[in-house]
């Protein structure tokens, strides 16, 4: 399945968005311009339609509704979403899922569904609110898509939201995940229990996947001949890596000794391998890493996406011209973020007559960019440069 099409409304930084999706989206723009935040309306999504997810849970993870609404929300309070879905097969599904979520009528502050609706193949199979909502509003607090008695008829939907998978590694919870106290985060995104997880999965699969990983690595980083799964005397996971120039010493490494790179790569790499239909969210993947590993990224998404032979979409945010130096890589494939005094404007790059003129005049893509996601400050410096003014 795919998303094809997100429609927001007042929904953080983006007072109103109208954006088609490919299998592969870069998200580029300038700091604060809303990238995490584009990111997060999937995962809110998630949270909802997850298992024991709920939308009560989704609002408080993030500070309630007001937190949630843009600034930009004046006469129209009400936060909408929107998402279209194509479910492949002999003959595809369309689905369309609508959402609306404000504070309950009658002065109240509890946030309730204004609306809920799922339309499959242009035929409308949730309505809400419906006669029940209508008896008994507090029902309104809650959505079909988190509970499984409601939702029989566009579970599919509901799973499929409910597996997209948001992961950034930070090294260190990684290295030392004992030093950082307090409860797991839900979904673990930033990969404390990463080692945990590679102990969890079955054996034959969990080498498989290292076996990939460690065939890329020893492109990627210098002398890296192996890399293979642990436990200590303790029972304790670990990962291992052996270089060309320790042989004589039949020298490796652990985690605690990778570099930043070598972890968020692992990280990354395992992320791609994983098999899963629905959306992969990645934030700055180019972070700790060499340039010309960056321009390889998008490549070796390519690779593994064939590998484990599925037609996984991923959402990519990044500060990095580099990541999208690859010339495949289309006007239809990156998302411009422009902020604005009360909200940003999100835009493909596609729909710029001069950004198309430019490529049209064989300008990379990774050039043409700069100039759209620079401070305004700076915008003047990178157009000089550019055009050697």
């Amino acid at each position: 399945m795919m998303i094809k099409r997100l429609l927001l409304k007042n929904w953080k930084n983006f007072s109103s968005v109208d954006i088609s999706f490919q299998s592969r989206m870069f998200i580029v723009g300038p700091n604060a311009s809303g990238k995490s935040n584009f990111l997060d309306v999937f995962r809110f999504l998630h949270d909802i339609s997850k298992q024991g997810g709920s939308l009560f849970d989704a609002l408080e993870r993030r500070g309630g509704i007001s937190k949630l609404r843009c600034l930009a929300a004046r006469t129209n309070s009400q936060i909408e979403i929107e998402v279209h879905i194509e479910e492949p097969g002999e003959t595809p599904v369309n689905w369309i899922y609508r959402l609306g979520i404000n504070r309950q009528p009658h002065g109240k502050h509890d946030p309730c569904v204004s609306y809920e609706i799922v339309i499959k193949n242009g035929e409308t199979i949730l309505s809400r609110p419906d006669v029940d909502d209508l008896k008994d509003e507090t029902l309104l607090s809650q959505t079909h898509l988190e509970q499984t008695s409601a939702n029989g008829k566009f579970r599919v939907l509901a799973s499929f939201l409910s597996d997209i998978r948001y992961f950034h590694i930070v090294p260190q919870l990684i290295r030392h995940p004992q030093a950082f106290t307090g409860p797991n985060l839900p979904d673990d995104p930033y990969g404390r229990n990463f080692l945990e997880l590679l102990a969890k999965t079955p054996e034959n699969t969990r080498n498989s996947r290292l076996k990939n990983i460690e065939k890329r690595l020893r492109i990627l980083v210098p002398h890296l001949t192996e890399l293979s799964f642990t436990t200590d005397k303790f029972g304790i996971p670990h990962l291992e890596a052996r270089y060309e120039h320790w042989r004589p010493r039949a020298g490796k490494q652990q985690e605690e000794q990778f570099s930043d790179g070598t972890l968020r790569l692992i990280g990354l790499l395992w992320s791609l391998l994983e098999p899963r239909d629905s959306p992969l969210l990645l934030e700055e993947p180019e972070l700790s890493l060499n340039t010309a590993i960056v321009r390889e990224l998008p490549k070796i998404m390519y690779e593994l996406d064939k590998a484990t032979r599925r037609k996984r979409q991923v959402f990519i945010s990044t500060h990095s011209a580099d990541l999208i130096w690859d010339k495949s890589i289309s006007a239809e494939e990156v998302i411009i973020l422009k902020p604005g005094n009360e909200s940003s404007e999100a835009v493909l790059a596609s729909c710029n007559t001069e950004i198309r003129g430019l490529l049209e005049s064989g300008f990379p893509i990774s050039d043409i960019i700069l100039q759209y996601t620079a401070p305004e400050s700076m915008k003047q410096a990178y157009l000089e440069e550019f055009f050697h003014v």
